[in-house]
């Protein structure tokens, strides 16, 4: 990433859409979001506290780079997706979630050490600060290197070069962080625990979360860059609980683009919602005036780690695994049909296939936007792999959304092959609307 003073902002993106809880999914929806230009800077910390700054320094309002996206009110039409442009910060609605899906990820959750409001509030500016920063494809503060010798530099320097491609940081709220900060009154109803599913085998160490860090990107490094400076401007106030790397997206939100496949070698996220159905993300993606007021634009994310056994897949007769999910493996036509996109014809799948059972026509139209990733980190210790998919599931209420498709997926078959391991649920609030706002301010002040 490059480093600069003063710059003209990014356009941003937003959409979604949503399916079923497992590696393949229903129909699906994105929409585009707007965004804001700004020409401002403010000093960064080091050059306010001079020789007394051995911390960490933000740049706080600039943020340059090229415009990704042409808007036209709340819509957007996406360009060149792989040429590593940059997506607007501001808008409406967080980037990362109805933006068109980037190829890698990294996921990150945190939780809060420090017991001092002010401070907590402190760093979500300081965050916001350095995400519009980084996502328009600049350093943090004063950059890698040229600054005073004697402290450590502002940003740590893995990205110097890169593109910003098409970086986006989204941000949740988990359902712990309402019982800190006197924010107990303020939590969503929508934002439940999540019950406990037919073959749950969760790990606590990769569950929950009091916040949550989306960085999406074309390029790792500059993913994995992102969540690095954030974690560490947030040292001695949020530690990492876990995080998670993601390859090889397994939805699409933008439906002219080839369909990706999981690890199962399936089209995944055929009937996705694209960025561009506003209606369809208005419907099932946006939270409304179901409130609370400082929910208004965002919207609910569900987080699963999902392993796969696919050594186990691997041995499984074709002829049984196009059963289990209800499409033919090679076009990825649903039983009885030629074409990947026709209509299906549930009926004319088994009772019990993937794509029946979470189809929003057997879930009272429950529709998600999905934006998961494919995942291999090692091995076991018995030589098998551990791989899978990365959920992610973005929906307008939890409720009506992912619970009610995850109960329905109780009797699928594919359960033989996968299981559920991590967990995690985060309200995201609306968008940083301009260089004046910041992540969380509806939230934490009553004027917002």
């Amino acid at each position: 990433m490059t480093d600069s003073t003063n710059s003209t902002e990014a356009t941003e993106v937003a959409g979604q859409t949503a399916e079923s809880g497992q590696p393949d999914g229903n129909d699906a929806t994105d929409g585009t979001d707007a965004t804001q230009r700004s020409n401002s800077r403010t000093p960064s910390r080091r050059s306010l506290i001079g020789w007394g700054g051995a911390g960490l320094a933000l740049g706080a309002a600039a943020a340059g780079g090229a415009v990704a996206m042409a808007r036209t009110g709340d819509d957007a039409e996406p360009t060149a997706a792989g040429t590593g442009a940059a997506v607007a910060f501001h808008g409406a609605h967080q980037a990362g979630i109805a933006t068109p899906v980037q190829d890698r990820l990294h996921f990150a959750a945190f939780e809060v050490k420090t017991e001092d409001r002010a401070e907590f509030v402190q760093l979500l500016k300081d965050w916001t600060a350095a995400a519009r920063r980084m996502t328009a494809g600049h350093t943090v503060g004063e950059g890698a290197y040229g600054g005073l010798a004697e402290a450590p530099p502002d940003d740590t320097g893995e990205a110097l070069g890169l593109k910003p491609s098409r970086l986006t940081l989204t941000i949740g709220f988990g359902p712990s962080l309402f019982e800190k900060f006197g924010l107990e009154g303020r939590r969503p109803e929508a934002l439940v625990d999540l019950p406990k599913f037919a073959g749950d085998n969760l790990d606590k160490n990769r569950s929950g979360g009091d916040l949550c860090i989306q960085a999406c990107a074309d390029d790792p490094q500059v993913a994995v860059h992102a969540v690095r400076n954030l974690a560490r401007i947030g040292f001695g106030k949020v530690v990492v609980r876990w995080s998670q790397l993601g390859f090889g997206k397994t939805s699409s939100t933008t439906p002219e683009e080839q369909t990706p496949r999981n690890l199962m070698g399936f089209k995944d996220g055929t009937r996705n919602i694209a960025g561009t159905e506003t209606d369809r993300l208005k419907k099932f993606v946006w939270v409304d005036s179901e409130g609370p007021s400082w929910m208004t634009g965002g919207s609910y994310l569900v987080a699963r780690r999902i392993r796969m056994n696919i050594e186990t897949w691997d041995r499984t007769s074709l002829q049984e695994q196009e059963d289990i999910f209800g499409r033919d493996k090679g076009e990825g036509a649903p039983v009885g049909k030629a074409k990947e996109r026709d209509e299906p014809f549930l009926k004319a799948m088994k009772p019990d296939a993937h794509v029946r059972l979470a189809h929003p026509d057997s879930n009272n139209g429950a529709t998600l936007l999905r934006r998961g990733y494919s995942f291999t980190d090692g091995t076991d210790g018995l030589g098998r792999l551990d791989a899978g998919l990365f959920f992610l599931a973005y929906q307008r209420d939890v409720r009506k959304g992912f619970i009610p498709v995850q109960r329905s997926l109780a009797i699928d078959p594919l359960n033989e092959y996968i299981q559920h391991v991590g967990s995690a649920i985060f309200a995201i609030p609306p968008g940083v609307r301009d260089k004046g706002d910041w992540w969380g301010r509806a939230l934490f002040t009553e004027e917002a």
